[in-house]
């Protein structure tokens, strides 16, 4: 079970990463993140984003979605390893 758990929060790590590298390649702070995404209807902080981006929060579907189009992004520039 270790295993699993260790590898799920390498990929959060990395998955967060990527978010942040999107987000700073787009000239996007994390609070102009936030509120677009609260705008279409997700109810997350600044606060919220940046723990995405370190890996600390988990991030959530309807997010997922919002943000690939937010940033412009192929969830394949989300998802990379």
């Amino acid at each position: 079970m270790k295993e699993v758990i260790i590898i799920n929060k390498t990929i959060e790590l990395k998955v967060g990463n990527n978010i942040r590298e999107l987000r700073e390649n787009r000239r996007i702070t994390q609070d102009q993140l936030a509120s677009r995404l609260q705008i279409r209807g997700c109810d997350i902080t600044r606060s919220a984003v940046a723990k995405i981006e370190v890996g600390q929060r988990h991030l959530y579907p309807d997010e997922i979605i919002l943000i690939k189009e937010i940033l412009a992004v192929e969830y394949d520039d989300i998802f990379r390893i």
